[in-house]
């Protein structure tokens, strides 16, 4: 129970990465706070069996490109559990737009995509760090891609709001130190919902587990673990990027 007595804040925790990470979080004694923008089934349904794993939980519906919407999420997570320990910034969003097709990209689409993306994940850490700070502790932990580090993925909007997040990774780790530690992880190709919504998923899984060392798709529990690795209290690493990828970009 390396997380006993932690209370953890999980943006869009409801489904894919986000529920693994939930669901590893419990496991290790943590209150765990699973946010929603428009899957309130899927965040209910986590939260319950995330409760179910003996610790507490709670559902919050936000958008996290909504600094309002933020802060009042924040505001209520500290009335109901006190604190802040951890914030996972999971929330994200893309669409997939052939890079060659420069006209595909819209204004609106390349807006939303940065919205959720980066100003999301500063406003979150933004709300939580005067929180983390007075607790004299704290973790934040940012949902990257490989698509931020290689300028391959969904979409040009997409890795450039990925590399924007990294790139924000390391200023809110000289921003926040010593107290709060705060990395990014970089998932390669995860075996998602989002998967699904390729032109071809099945060609996609088999070309990336070809060229992938360990000839495999990742999988949620793959991030998972490396996150809770991240949130524990002697981790001596911020500002850092740690790629979960099964060694493709290698």
């Amino acid at each position: 129970m390396k997380l006993n007595g932690k209370v953890v804040l999980i943006t869009g925790g409801g489904t894919g990465i986000g529920r693994a990470i939930a669901h590893y979080f419990a496991k290790e004694g943590a209150t765990t706070v699973i946010n929603y923008s428009k899957s309130e089934s899927d965040a209910v349904k986590t939260a319950a069996e995330v409760k179910a794993l003996g610790v507490s939980s709670s559902v919050i519906r936000a958008d996290v490109s909504s600094n309002a919407q933020v802060r009042e999420m924040v505001d209520q997570v500290r009335k109901e559990f006190g604190r802040v320990d951890i914030l996972v910034n999971n929330a994200g969003y893309t669409r997939f737009i052939s890079h060659a097709d420069l006209e595909a990209m819209e204004e609106d689409t390349w807006d939303k995509i940065f919205a959720i993306n980066v100003k999301g994940a500063f406003f979150c850490s933004r709300a939580v760090a005067p929180l983390m700070k007075r607790q004299g502790k704290g973790r934040i932990i940012n949902i990257a891609s490989v698509a931020g580090l290689t300028g391959q993925g969904s979409s040009i909007a997409y890795c450039a709001s990925k590399a924007a997040l990294i790139c924000m990774t390391k200023s809110l780790a000289r921003a926040l130190a010593p107290e709060v530690g705060v990395n990014a992880i970089a998932p390669g190709l995860i075996e998602t919902r989002w998967l699904e919504g390729s032109a071809d998923p099945n060609a996609t899984r088999e070309r990336f587990r070809n060229a992938a060392l360990l000839k495999r798709v990742g999988t949620p529990e793959d991030i998972a673990e490396v996150a809770v690795s991240l949130a524990a209290d002697r981790s001596f690493i911020t500002g850092q990027v740690i790629v979960v990828d099964g060694g493709i970009t290698l």
